[in-house]
């Protein structure tokens, strides 16, 4: 699976407290089992809850296509509210 993301976006990410890192680390929760659902239809936005270095974490994406193919492009991430973790141990 290929990933894009917008490198500043990524940077100010992971010097957020409330974050703690980029989308570079985020790629983590596709390494594993994940929850998956659909938030926005337009554009189409998903929204996938997993585990990244040992702590759960949201991240928006789409679904993209360029002259390769589908790519995953990442829009947003923050640390899984309870609600949310409850919603992956529920559906994992």
């Amino acid at each position: 699976m290929r990933f894009k993301f917008d490198r500043k976006k990524s940077v100010a990410l992971r010097n957020n407290p409330k974050r703690g890192i980029g989308f570079e680390e985020a790629e983590e929760i596709f390494t594993h089992p994940c929850y998956l659902d659909e938030r926005l239809n337009r554009p189409k936005q998903y929204r996938a809850i997993g585990w990244v270095r040992g702590q759960p974490f949201s991240v928006i994406l789409e679904i993209r296509e360029d002259k390769d193919g589908e790519y995953c492009h990442l829009v947003t991430l923050w640390k899984s509210t309870a609600q949310e973790r409850k919603l992956y141990e529920e559906n994992l």
